[in-house]
């Protein structure tokens, strides 16, 4: 017989999160500290990051199911663990975003976690593990760092605006994304590019990026972030009217959004392969 679904506030799914993905963050950052002494027994470089990755999924599908055990996981690693009832949870974890970062041992990597509700993300988490620093917020309540909370940036042009964004792996599409950016630098402030989405999110809602933009991002990588850079005031969409996701996700100020947007779509940044 399946578990009877567990209804809880944003703000106590929030406060699991919260809790899970900083026991989940130590985990990271404990294989990442013994994998630089353990890495030259392994097949590849790669292996510690594919077994950290699996490692910390685990671990946070665990600490879910003895909470609430009628709930849904979506992981990056091993995918939908259960059907999703009507009005039921479904937590959706990136165990390590940012993983050629944590591979190479670049403090940018984190543990997003996030608990959507009918399609709809109502609590989020963001935890750079390297450094220890945390981003939350609550469908309607916020979004918080430290104490803190978040309003995004004050720059309302899109000339003063510095832009982050990523590439995918696949070398054709990095081609074409090459080829936006080489057009849009000389529009924007700069162009930073740190490896990690849900990190850069989190960077946008508090303001030290001032937008941020990327192609080919799955719901792991933007369920949390998206909602910390929403709350924060952030406009978080899709180009010419589609929602955010793998086509386009744009994130953005108000005042700078509109005319992001316009250049991304003159540019064709939601093109290519």
């Amino acid at each position: 017989m399946s578990e009877i679904p567990v209804v809880s506030t944003p703000g106590e799914l929030a406060a699991i999160a919260l809790r899970v993905a900083r026991e989940a963050a130590a985990t990271a950052r404990r294989m990442r500290d013994e994998a630089i002494v353990d890495v030259e027994t392994k097949s590849t470089d790669t292996d510690v990051v594919t077994a950290a990755d699996k490692a910390v999924e685990r671990q946070v599908v665990a600490a879910l199911a003895a909470e609430r055990p009628g709930d849904a996981v979506l992981g990056e690693e091993y995918g939908d663990s259960a059907e999703v009832a009507p009005g039921a949870v479904r937590w959706i974890l990136d165990p390590i975003d940012g993983t050629v970062n944590y591979l190479y041992g670049l403090p940018q990597y984190a543990v997003s976690l996030a608990a959507e509700v009918d399609g709809e993300v109502v609590a989020g988490v963001v935890i750079n593990a390297a450094t220890g620093d945390e981003w939350t917020a609550t469908r309607g309540g916020g979004a918080w760092r430290a104490g803190r909370r978040l309003t995004g940036s004050a720059r309302t042009t899109l000339d003063q605006t510095l832009v982050g964004t990523g590439f995918g792996y696949d070398s054709r599409r990095r081609a074409h994304q090459g080829e936006v950016l080489a057009r849009l630098i000389t529009r924007v402030r700069d162009i930073r590019r740190f490896g990690a989405a849900a990190l850069d999110l989190c960077q946008a809602a508090e303001g030290s990026l001032d937008a941020y933009f990327e192609k080919g991002l799955n719901l792991w990588d933007h369920a949390a972030g998206g909602l910390i850079a929403t709350e924060a005031g952030l406009v978080v969409a899709g180009l010419s009217g589609a929602p955010a996701g793998k086509q386009m996700l744009v994130a953005a100020p108000p005042a700078i959004f509109p005319a992001l947007h316009a250049a991304l779509v003159e540019l064709d940044a939601a093109g290519g392969p």
